[in-house]
């Protein structure tokens, strides 16, 4: 399938094996002034003197744990989260199903909306997990928005003592790029479609916090014109171009310094680089930009046979083993 359209829309729904890992739900704490909490799915390698998976005590060996983070409208129940967290965990990984404020069904443990600047969330869960079960080695692989934010904290960070790499699929680190390809005609079915989901979601919100929200809002006809309307209202920015400009994890890409591998397809519908970030990306000797002519976005469909036809997943695994073979990540 080389059309980027046709990869996408089958991609998002072609069947995987079933999803048979046991999970540990927890809880974590991202912001203390408002108690705002996410939700994670743990999955744990068990020591032998272990035998209860849902309270494993501290976990202070070396192994890998690897944190994924979904896209927008996705949670840690979205195909290619499923599909990854199966492959790592047989890879011998532990791995932790991130889900950003208010996805999963968890719009009742924050009164904050989520947006793309909200790097620090995935920081928390590391800080959590290292403290709480003595975890001291971390990956993060994000999709999409979720690639945006793993990149951007990579970059806030440069070299942390517990990060060990980051990898990203179809990464929305150019933000303004992004929204306005979606505005395009042939990609506004995309578009709607995240509207959709965006403002049934605001609508939970009015209704479990009507004293921060407002319900009339007045019509919101493009991604834009809700970030402009809803998150720079609600989150702190002046308009949708502040917003952007500050939540692009283009403007510290410059500073990663943790082996980045990041994945992006050319026949994307949607997901730009600028000029300025793709320079910035090919002169950082810590990232490893691959580029393929198709994959469409978040899909990445091959003629392998098996579940090895998710080439992305496999290609991120791949990467993962590699990095945790290397001592120094190269």
């Amino acid at each position: 399938m080389r059309n980027g359209h046709v990869q996408t829309i089958i991609g998002n729904y072609f069947p995987r094996p079933p999803f048979l890992l046991s999970s540990t739900p927890e809880t974590v704490l991202v912001d203390p002034r408002d108690r705002s909490r996410i939700l994670c799915h743990c999955h744990w390698h068990i020591r032998p003197d272990h035998t209860d998976a849902h309270n494993p005590g501290p976990l202070t060996d070396q192994r890998l744990t690897v944190i994924l983070v979904h896209g927008l409208e996705g949670s840690s129940a979205s195909r290619y989260i499923l599909g990854l967290a199966a492959r790592a965990w047989s890879a011998g990984f532990h791995v932790i199903r991130m889900n950003m404020r208010n996805c999963g069904d968890t719009d009742h443990l924050t009164p904050t909306l989520y947006n793309s600047s909200l790097s620090g969330d995935v920081g928390a869960v590391v800080t959590h997990f290292a403290r709480e079960r003595g975890l001291q080695r971390f990956a993060l692989v994000g999709y999409s928005m979720g690639g945006n934010l793993v990149l951007k904290l990579a970059g806030e960070w440069g070299r942390q003592e517990y990060l060990c790499a980051v990898a990203a699929v179809c990464p929305a680190i150019d933000l303004a790029a992004g929204s306005d390809a979606l505005h395009l005609p042939v990609n506004r079915p995309y578009e709607w479609h995240f509207l959709r989901g965006l403002m049934r979601r605001y609508r939970r919100k009015v209704a479990l916090y009507p004293q921060i929200y407002d319900p009339n809002i007045g019509p919101v006809r493009s991604l834009r014109e809700f970030d402009d309307k809803i998150v720079a209202r609600y989150c702190g920015y002046r308009d949708a171009d502040d917003y952007y400009d500050r939540a692009a994890a283009a403007r510290v890409v410059d500073r990663i310094a943790t082996p980045a591998f990041i994945l992006r397809a050319m026949d994307d519908p949607f997901i730009r680089f600028t000029p300025a970030t793709h320079a910035a990306l090919a002169a950082n000797p810590h990232v490893a930009l691959v580029e393929t002519p198709h994959g469409g976005h978040c899909a990445y469909l091959s003629n392998s046979p098996g579940d090895d036809i998710h080439w992305a997943e496999l290609t991120v695994t791949r990467y993962l083993q590699h990095i945790d073979t290397v001592p120094d990540g190269s």
